[in-house]
């Protein structure tokens, strides 16, 4: 079995795109054996995920219906 490591795009219609010269290396009708490996975040984006979350939290918890008012400045 062969094995080919490449990157890749999911795209917005959620279709991997696979590059050109991988495509010149598969025979039609093959089948193929798939294996996805994706980036997990590190701790600290994940620490700083949550503080941003957080401060939203904080921000909207203040937020009144009467301060509505003040969209249409």
């Amino acid at each position: 079995m062969k094995a080919y490591e490449f990157p890749a795009n999911v795209t917005d219609e959620g279709k991997i795109e696979l590059p050109n010269v991988i495509w010149q290396q598969l025979a039609n009708n093959q089948q193929v054996k798939v294996i996805i490996l994706v980036n997990e975040p590190t701790e600290e984006e994940q620490e700083e995920t949550a503080w941003h979350r957080l401060a939203a939290e904080q921000l909207l918890k203040g937020y009144s219906e009467d301060d509505a008012i003040y969209d249409t400045i």
